[in-house]
């Protein structure tokens, strides 16, 4: 018998000098301007610049170094001395340009210009910003405002989302997409409608109290490295970590500090998770299944004392449906939805009822499944069983990935109008808001491939290349009347342009941001309900530039009939005067913002499922009965794999800063698939083959990437792992979680061709 192919793995621990390596090399890549040490010193600070990469939380008491390996990369990314200019585009056509990589595009450095997509020539031209915004706001008066679509990213503050949001009601539609419909769309809909809240329950303090932390699907070592200082603190005073993930990734197995100077000598970490158990993709419902099932019989055992039950009788709805449910459903099952063994999950099952104050901690291992919703909810009804949300040191905790992703819906950034006080807009702008649902990214993607979308305006970001189906969608972009793009550098939804087309700079987080009424400062809200403000020190890469509120203003301008009520000159001169708007229309949460901006540790804006107040149709917090054991809708077959997209620790989203995934060991490349040595041998696979990955779906739509380099790879059976989001295109649009249409990019059904 052959043996078995040596799975692919990093040696050494997350952090140490593999991370100051890793910072090494993306400062000699970017040659970052002066100025960059000051700016990272003061990053994630009381009156410094909060870091534009992870929604991780902001301490009151920060380390010296209060940025990880992936914030200082998306600093230098931005600070980068690297310009592209109009003669770079003078020099290069868009047509060829699309051959070029992610890493390269954005490699070219900030854009410096105003620029204008000449079709004749397929070369962007250098414009003014007078012609950008009369042209924008000329085609926006031309075409009916609902098939318009106002996206924007993570990145933008609360002061230009909250005008963003409101130019688009001005103008007439609700179609306000974010990258939460691409991530945690799933999260806001289901805490919701279950605990009355959108968003987690946690602060950073309860990770100074708890007792054990359940994760599931999160990455912390890649995604939001800086929370593993308060895991490490957790793990040393004895908290226990219990991790469901199907990949074993190095952030929640093993962590040196680069701030201990004894670990770096040492070179000996610390280790995270107490228990590590490789769940089989889309099997997380049958695993927290079977942990429930545990404590109800533990429950038993103990008399019925270990329930808490005065909490569940006084606050949630639901239990007995649940319990039934639960009782109905065999062990036979959930081992074989979740690929665990009951021995295991009954291991980690004791770790829970042994600890007196739990954190349910996930990402989007569980958001983006075509039953995301049903993930969450079991996450839920673990955590209600033991009264283990809404109390110190317990509560349920999604890990936020842009760093102000939470804070644009929390300010109106929602195509669902019912989120919104359009009372209080209507009040205090003098206009009826349109009330009408407005389009999510899935419904936008539908609507661009049957001609029905007319306009799109990015504000940041990178749509084009991070939605699902990308093969369909981007040769139907350029069917569209107009396109604006609003960003810091060339990225590849750049390059498909509609009928008229502008690429508009702005300013960096990072960078001064004068205005008529001096220097300005901005805010953003953590994944913990905080609100930061954030002072850029750095001079602007162009004389060029302006911030994205200016730019937001600018078209609104050139496109609204004027309103002595709506005052955008006046709010572009002086941002506090677009904070006392949020505050006058959002007053319980952001009452004195202007005031309370700089606190240590950000100002809380308040949950009301942290104080057991139950924001739901019954009034309190519901159980949940599921009605399947596996979070994909697509059954298994011969030669049917689960295929999971992920990002490399050398990236954010879709930026990708380098070619090394040291965290998994695999250095050079992205266009792979990791795959089990068990799952190769059954397939004939070989290390190092050629295979094209072809989509399942049967929906009638031909999906195929070829030449995927095969990697041995620690997966459950059927699992397979490639990049995001060069792995898109094999996601169909239809693939998305039932309740939120977050794209399902986890569990997609695919095969594998040789060759």
């Amino acid at each position: 018998m052959t043996d078995q192919p040596k799975t692919v793995e990093y040696k050494s621990a997350t952090g140490g000098w593999g991370s100051l390596r890793g910072m090494g090399q993306t400062a000699l890549s970017e040659m970052p301007t002066p100025g960059v040490l000051s700016t990272l010193l003061s990053q994630n600070k009381t009156g410094g610049f909060m870091c534009t990469s992870c929604a991780w939380g902001k301490p009151k008491h920060p380390h010296a170094f209060e940025f990880c390996e992936n914030g200082a990369k998306a600093t230098m990314w931005e600070l980068t001395s690297h310009r592209c200019t109009p003669e770079f585009f003078a020099k290069h056509s868009v047509t060829e340009l699309r051959g070029w990589s992610d890493h390269d595009l954005e490699h070219e450095g900030r854009l410096t210009h105003p620029m204008r997509y000449d079709a004749a020539s397929d070369h962007y031209v250098a414009c003014s910003w007078d012609e950008a915004f009369t042209a924008i706001g000329a085609e926006l008066k031309a075409i009916n405002p609902k098939t318009a679509i106002f996206y924007a990213s993570g990145r933008a503050s609360l002061e230009t989302t909250y005008l963003y949001a409101l130019f688009a009601r001005l103008y007439g539609h609700n179609n306000l997409p974010d990258s939460s419909n691409m991530c945690h769309e799933t999260t806001s809909v289901t805490l919701n409608k279950l605990i009355g809240s959108p968003v987690g329950t946690c602060t950073l303090d309860d990770f100074e109290e708890c007792d054990a932390i359940f994760f599931f699907g999160q990455n912390t070592g890649t995604n939001s490295p800086r929370f593993l200082h308060p895991l490490q603190k957790a793990v040393e005073r004895g908290c226990k970590i219990v991790t469901f993930n199907p990949i074993r990734e190095k952030g929640l197995i093993e962590f040196i500090s680069p701030q201990n100077p004894a670990q770096m000598v040492t070179g000996k970490g610390t280790p995270i998770s107490s228990q590590y158990l490789q769940v089989r993709s889309g099997g997380d419902i049958a695993a927290i299944m079977g942990l429930c099932k545990f404590v109800f019989a533990e429950d038993e055992r103990r008399s019925g004392t270990l329930l808490d039950r005065a909490f569940i009788a006084e606050h949630c709805t639901g239990f007995d449906e649940f319990r039934a449910t639960a009782d109905a459903t065999s062990w036979e099952r959930i081992e074989q939805e979740s690929g665990l063994s009951r021995t295991d999950i009954e291991a980690a099952a004791k770790v829970y009822v042994e600890a007196e104050r739990v954190i349910g901690v996930y990402g989007m291992g569980l958001t983006q499944h075509v039953h995301g919703f049903e993930n969450i909810a079991m996450l839920v009804n673990l955590l209600l069983m033991r009264g283990n949300i809404g109390r110190p040191g317990a509560g349920i905790c999604p890990v936020r990935g842009h760093s102000n992703v939470q804070g644009q819906r929390t300010v109106g950034m929602s195509e669902k109008p019912d989120l919104v006080p359009l009372g209080k807009f209507a009040e205090q702008f003098g206009f009826d808001p349109p009330r009408d649902r407005g389009m999510t990214t899935v419904d936008a993607c539908e609507g661009i491939l049957d001609n029905s979308v007319q306009a799109f305006i990015g504000l940041g970001g990178n749509f084009l290349r991070a939605i699902p189906d990308q093969g369909r969608v981007e040769p139907a972009w350029e069917r569209m009347r107009l396109t604006v793009q609003i960003a810091t550098k060339l990225n590849r939804n750049h390059l498909f342009n509609g009928k008229t087309a502008y690429l508009l700079p702005c300013l960096g987080r990072s960078e001064e941001d004068l205005q008529a009424g001096g220097p300005q400062t901005v805010t953003i809200e953590d994944s913990f309900s905080h609100i930061h403000g954030s002072l850029g020190h750095r001079k602007p890469a162009s004389e060029h530039l302006k911030s994205e509120l200016a730019i937001v203003a600018g078209i609104a301008m050139a496109t609204l009939p004027a309103n002595p009520k709506v005052r955008w000159a006046d709010w572009t001169g002086d941002y506090g005067l677009v904070r006392d708007l949020i505050a006058e229309t959002y007053h319980e949460q952001f009452h004195d913002m202007n005031a309370r901006m700089f606190e240590p540790g950000g100002f809380y804006r308040g949950n009301s499922a942290r104080e057991r107040i139950w924001k739901t149709e019954s009034g309190k917090a519901g159980f949940t009965a599921p009605e399947m054991l596996c979070a994909t809708d697509v059954a298994d077959a011969e030669g049917r794999y689960r295929l999971v997209t992920v990002r490399s620790n050398d990236q954010f989203n879709t930026t990708i800063y380098g070619y090394s995934d040291r965290l998994r060991g695999i250095e050079g490349k992205r266009d792979v698939v990791l795959i089990n040595p068990a799952d190769m041998a059954r397939a004939g696979l070989s290390a190092g083959q050629r295979i094209t990955l072809v989509g399942d779906a049967e929906d009638g739509h031909v999906r195929r990437i070829e030449r995927l380099e095969i990697v041995p790879f620690d997966l459950p059976d059927g699992t397979i792992v490639g990049y995001y989001p060069e792995l898109n295109p094999l996601i169909p649009i239809q693939h998305h979680d039932r309740n939120s249409k977050t794209p399902a990019s986890k569990a997609v059904p695919v095969r594998i061709e040789a060759g």
